[in-house]
């Protein structure tokens, strides 16, 4: 891959961690039980984003700098 290239592969890598984690978060709330789980849902959305939008984001900034490198 070129090295052009890459900045493309990285924002397609962020957006899919963002459907993922839509996806999982519908998941969660589909399978969530107030009454059986001693945590509330809001911590469960933490723990998801930490999962997934944290990687985005990291991945979504690299993208941005790499393209200002390769444009100019």
């Amino acid at each position: 891959m070129k090295k052009e290239k890459w900045y493309k592969f990285l924002f397609a890598v962020s957006g899919l961690l963002v459907v993922g984690f839509i996806i999982r978060v519908i998941a969660d709330y589909i399978q969530y039980d107030p009454i059986a789980t001693s945590f509330p849902f809001y911590a469960t959305l933490l723990l998801r984003s930490v999962e997934f939008i944290l990687p985005c984001i990291i991945t979504f900034v690299i993208a941005i700098i790499l393209k200002k490198k390769y444009s100019t």
